[in-house]
């Protein structure tokens, strides 16, 4: 047993087997569990009582930190609650019935209903939790009517969510990103480019980023469906069942919720829009108020993004609450009776998603506490390959660091420090900016794909699809872009021009197109 824990790559073990499990099994909690085990043994050295002790405080540093509340943690899953039972109000005013008739004014397609989704997810670029879940609010109602499978909805949300928001310099993710970039720069002398310079560089050098949004367009416009997604979408247009597993999609309010039938469209878009605004303003507020500093790239560098998503439920709530009552003053047949149930709906339907990230964040502190992330770092410090090659290696890896750790940050803060020390003892100031790019491309693919990542998480609660479902479904579109990425990573590495390995990466995006068009015919419904 003890020659077995001491074994070299034993860190590499446990994400494996719950990535392994979750694919087998197609059972998330099962598997994170099994994965949470697993760590904790490690951890605990083998011993049981240490193991236990070990899942305990996993569990408990959730809400617990610094002896004081996670407010990070827990202010998501009170924001959860309350998105849930806000979803659930607003679907009892009727909102969300008169939207769909006003928004099918509009938008005619079912062409037309995946483009409007992809281009609000791009727009609210602000923070990726809060984008994977406003935008699934907003479309799910016309993606409904147009007989779109949740599967593709959740892979629009998800591609929109960080893939967007990494390369948005005025979001959350930006001004961090360009806090990690700063003593890099100065590290290598070079002083004369500012960080939010360096950030403006990289984001043509982010290849799956741009990859990734081709690859989502390119599938609106020739429906290029391929894999489970084709399955899913087979289902939904030939029998109209747009969720595999229903009993098991988080965010799904109960059909059954009686409706006002006077309703406004206003009863969903105000709320949500009361919601946005204030979300917005609050990280404007208290990033000003935690960095001193009334900047904007201050403001968003020092932002506190879930006690601005807890200020905004609170007020998109109130304001849902507001037309639920409002109606109920013409319809008397809405009392206490549905008031409790709108409030036990909402939590309902956002519990299975509180369950998954609660058991996403304890074996992700674990798998953080056995070192993981440091061995896979490591691998790319002790490489001998020749230096055209580096790029391509740290988009790997950090493509295998964020699918077993579940997070990009994680990767960014391991990976970024390590590889610009690499370029900068070897002479190769000519590719930090690209390999910086590197991590960060290839983090955000594990992130995008990650069955334990809580943006996927949030990205299927928005959507109402069944989580490992949507993991499933996207991964062929993920791991397709990251492909043409790492090819477009080899170009620039090899010739250090970032439009020869953007024009490697457009070659490759029109033979998709191309074959997509020849090989994958559109699914059309059965007479």
């Amino acid at each position: 047993m003890e020659s077995i824990l001491n074994w070299e790559y034993i860190s590499l073990v446990p994400p494996i087997l719950t990535l392994i499990l979750v694919v087998a099994t197609r059972k998330v909690g099962l598997s994170l569990g099994i994965g949470i085990i697993t760590s904790a043994l490690l951890v605990g050295e083998g011993e049981i009582l240490a193991t236990l002790s070990t899942i305990w405080e996993s569990f408990a540093a959730i809400f617990v930190a610094d002896g004081g509340i996670n407010t990070w943690n827990a202010f998501i899953l009170i924001f959860l609650t309350l998105l849930g039972i806000m979803t659930a109000f607003i679907n009892m005013s009727g909102g969300a019935k008169a939207f769909t008739a006003w928004a099918l004014t509009k938008v005619k397609s079912r062409r037309q209903a995946n483009f409007a989704t992809a281009l609000l997810g791009i727009i609210v670029f602000i923070d990726d939790y809060f984008s994977a879940l406003i935008v699934g609010q907003v479309a799910k109602p016309l993606t409904d009517k147009y007989d779109v499978s949740r599967a593709k909805l959740a892979y629009f949300i998800d591609t929109t969510a960080s893939p967007v928001s990494v390369i948005a310099p005025i979001s959350s993710w930006g001004a961090g990103i360009m806090g990690l970039v700063a003593p890099i720069l100065v590290a290598a002398g070079m002083v004369a480019i500012t960080p939010f310079q360096a950030f403006i560089y990289m984001i043509p050098m982010n290849l799956y980023v741009i990859t990734a949004l081709a690859m989502m367009f390119i599938v609106i416009t020739t429906r290029f469906d391929i894999g489970a997604m084709r399955t899913q979408e087979r289902r939904a247009i030939d029998e109209g069942i747009l969720v595999e597993n229903a009993t098991e999609a988080p965010g799904e309010t109960d059909t059954e919720l009686p409706v006002h039938e006077q309703g406004s469209a206003k009863a969903l878009i105000i709320p949500i829009l009361g919601l946005a605004v204030t979300v917005i303003i609050s990280m404007l507020i208290t990033g000003g108020l935690a960095g001193g500093e009334w900047t904007l790239l201050s403001m968003f560098e020092n932002t506190l993004v879930t006690h601005s998503l807890l200020i905004g439920g609170v007020v998109g709530l109130a304001l849902s609450l507001f037309y639920f009552f409002s109606y109920t003053r013409r319809d008397n047949h809405f009392g206490k009776k549905e008031i409790w149930l709108g409030i036990k709906t909402g939590f309902l339907a956002m519990f299975p998603a509180m369950l998954v990230l609660t058991l996403a964040w304890m074996i992700g502190a674990l798998i953080s506490a056995i070192g993981t992330g440091e061995l896979l770092g490591a691998m790319v410090e002790q490489s001998s390959l020749p230096t055209s090659m580096l790029l391509a290696v740290v988009f790997a890896v950090a493509c295998l660091m964020a699918v077993a750790t579940g997070t990009s940050w994680g990767s960014f803060g391991i990976l970024i420090p390590i590889t610009g020390e690499i370029m900068i003892s070897i002479g190769a100031t000519d590719l930090l900016l690209p390999s910086i790019a590197a991590v960060l491309a290839g983090s955000v693919f594990g992130d995008h794909c990650s069955p334990i990542s809580d943006s996927t998480i949030l990205s299927s609660t928005g959507a109402g699809c069944n989580h490992i479902v949507h993991v499933m479904t996207q991964l062929p579109y993920a791991l397709l872009s990251a492909f043409i990425a790492l090819v477009g990573y080899i170009v620039l590495g090899l010739t250090t021009s970032v439009w020869l390995a953007l024009g490697t990466v457009a070659v490759l995006l029109v033979i998709v197109t191309l074959v997509s068009k020849f090989v994958y015919s559109p699914i059309v419904k059965k007479a």
